[in-house]
């Protein structure tokens, strides 16, 4: 086994051969600040030792409310460390939110990195549970809930263990006891805490061990996905315990500074994040000269050619060889310079990711690696460096075993699968049957070459008033490589035919509205243009040539507001939340049924 049996006892193991190997860089003051393995667990044995004195027991939970950053991970080995289970909250969570999972979670203690996450608890009421409240940032005046006990950093890390009492506290973990309490992101009710243990942690570990080990070189990636979702908690310790160096992001607003100056090599990130970047790289193509965009259309079609023989790692053809590096040169390069130009690969999870932008950034030299899981199971299954199937999710780990049920649904077993809902026996006995087997409401198939491929989520099937079922999610897909769409959300359960509401992406349509000689300035301006309706109707009906009928899109809505993650329609790793957009938006949802116009018009 290459890891431990817990991960506190793995991150022990490494740091013992490789005590003044850099681990992590933090930007302070406009510089990045290295910390090494010695230095990293030095702070774990003063958080372990701030934790005795505050007399948490073993068993109970701590939550923290953070930002990634490098006192997030290394207080999360500290409270495992110690014997505790630590509950994630997101950093955009609003007070009822925190609330929630506090007192859901039975958690004692929070960690806050600075005043401003402090301000979202200090006005919380009633806290059933919680003692004390330490921040990472000095706060000069800081507010707490009323009875709450605030530490300073300062005060709380005075104090150190030994290592001798850190390696006593090794041997009492056992790897069966929960390690984590992660909340579901809720996108069909209240989040549920997901009760992991080091066990599952550590199969995920060495399954993604088993499939991409890393070369021994030096590797650096960018952290900036939150430590609330399991895909970055899991890649983030495989990364963290095979050597790769990695910086924490300052922000999602300084996400590309941050990633040009860290140059990754490999990175994990969700589907907006490419969706973005592929829009922006159309736009930027559109004010092109003629022979630029000559230029780019052949680097593509050059890339799209070779790319039968880099996804098989075959050796181009001497000429095809001459021209790819040619494209390189002249537009590829300059593409993948917007994260670094170092990027050998990307993990990406937390939602399907268009075949179509797969495709794209690898002809240009970016390798995407697409995954599945969920927070109840982990890391199920990835494509593999050496073997992609773009549209698929790849190939399941070993030791995950996959069935389906009658209606498609993909059904799990294996040492990743969560030991139950807390303190929900009903929820878990709804999703583990008595056979064992994890129901994960996704919808899915496993093809000849045993790529697994992902339907969509079983509840967000739209099932029309005939009986069709239509999965939202690829339709949305091809609909948001238009660039001047932001979002999509299909409509349409239980009623005669599918509709849309489409979130205008502003900037560009800023910029499209002046090529035309006319002025959009705001969102509730894009709403109302009958010019930028026109544009996005020719968009759907070329889509709604491709689909079959009972499928296609008959009406659609421009709203005036984005989906975000603040006004609760989007989840922190950016899902849709369905539920929340058809309540918030059912007037305009029932205006459209309710229209007589016939197909492919638009209110």
């Amino acid at each position: 086994m290459r890891f431990g049996k817990t991960l506190p006892e793995s991150f022990y193991q490494y740091y013992k051969s490789n005590s003044l190997s850099t681990a992590y860089y933090s930007k302070v003051n406009g510089k990045w600040i290295p910390t090494n393995f010695q230095e990293a667990f030095q702070f774990i044995l003063k958080t372990i030792a701030g934790l005795k004195k505050i007399n948490l027991k073993r068993g109970e939970r701590i939550a923290i409310l953070a930002e990634n950053r490098l006192e997030w991970i290394l207080t999360d080995y500290a409270a495992q460390w110690y014997g505790a289970a630590v509950a994630a909250i997101y950093i955009t969570s609003s007070p009822d939110q925190i609330k929630y999972i506090l007192d859901e979670s039975e958690s004692t203690v929070l960690f806050v990195s600075n005043e401003t996450a402090l301000q979202r608890v200090s006005g919380i009421k009633n806290l059933q549970t919680l003692k004390t409240v330490i921040a990472w940032d000095e706060i000069s005046n800081p507010k707490v809930p009323e009875g709450i006990q605030f530490i300073s950093r300062s005060e709380f890390l005075k104090n150190s263990i030994t290592e001798d009492e850190a390696k006593n506290l090794l041997q009492i973990l056992d790897p069966n006891e929960m390690s984590v309490l992660l909340y579901t992101s809720g996108t069909t009710g209240e989040p549920k805490g997901v009760i992991l243990t080091h066990h599952n942690f550590i199969s995920n570990l060495e399954m993604f061990y088993k499939a991409i080990p890393l070369p021994k070189t030096d590797l650096v990636t960018v952290s900036f996905l939150p430590f609330s979702h399991i895909y970055e908690r899991v890649v983030h310790n495989y990364l963290l315990l095979s050597g790769v160096e990695i910086y924490f992001a300052e922000s999602v607003d300084k996400l590309i500074e941050n990633l040009s100056e860290a140059r990754p090599h490999i990175n994990t990130a969700v589907p907006r994040i490419f969706e973005k970047m592929y829009v922006k790289i159309k736009e930027k193509t559109k004010s092109a000269s003629v022979i630029q965009k000559n230029i780019f259309a052949l680097a593509l079609w050059i890339g799209q050619k070779t790319a039968i023989y880099r996804r098989s790692n075959r050796s181009l053809p001497i000429h095809w060889k001459i021209l790819y590096g040619i494209s390189d040169v002249l537009v590829f390069r300059k593409i993948r310079a917007i994260t670094g130009g170092r990027a050998q690969m990307f993990i990406s999870g937390g939602a399907p990711l268009s075949q179509e932008i797969a495709e794209f950034f690898f002809n240009v030299g970016f390798v995407i690696l697409e995954g599945y899981g969920l927070s109840e199971t982990c890391i199920l299954s990835v494509n593999l460096p050496e073997k992609i199937k773009f549209g698929t999710v790849g190939f399941p780990f070993e030791g995950v075993q996959i069935k389906f049920a009658d209606d498609g649904e993909i059904l799990v077993k294996g040492p990743t699968v969560m030991k139950g809902y807390y303190k929900r026996d009903d929820a878990t006995t709804d999703v583990i049957d008595s056979s064992g087997w994890f129901h994960t409401g996704d919808i899915g198939e496993l093809g000849l070459e045993g790529f697994l491929k992902i339907t969509d989520r079983k509840k967000d099937l739209i099932v029309l008033a005939a009986g069709k079922k239509i999965a939202p999610q690829p339709i949305e897909n091809i609909l948001k490589g238009e660039p001047l769409i932001e979002a999509v959300c299909l409509v349409g359960d239980k009623r005669n035919y599918v509709a849309a509401l489409i979130t205008p992406n502003i900037e560009i349509c800023k910029s499209w509205a002046l090529s035309k000689d006319f002025v959009l300035s705001t969102a509730d301006e894009c709403a109302k243009s009958d010019r930028l309706h026109e544009r996005i109707q020719r968009t759907i009906d070329e889509l709604n040539a491709t689909l079959p009928r009972y499928s296609t899109i008959k009406h659609f809505k421009i709203l005036p507001l984005s989906f975000t993650i603040e006004s609760g329609e989007l989840t922190p790793t950016l899902k849709l939340k369905r539920r929340v957009i058809q309540e918030k938006y059912q007037s305009i949802i029932d205006l459209m049924y309710a229209s007589t116009k016939g197909e492919g018009a638009n209110l």
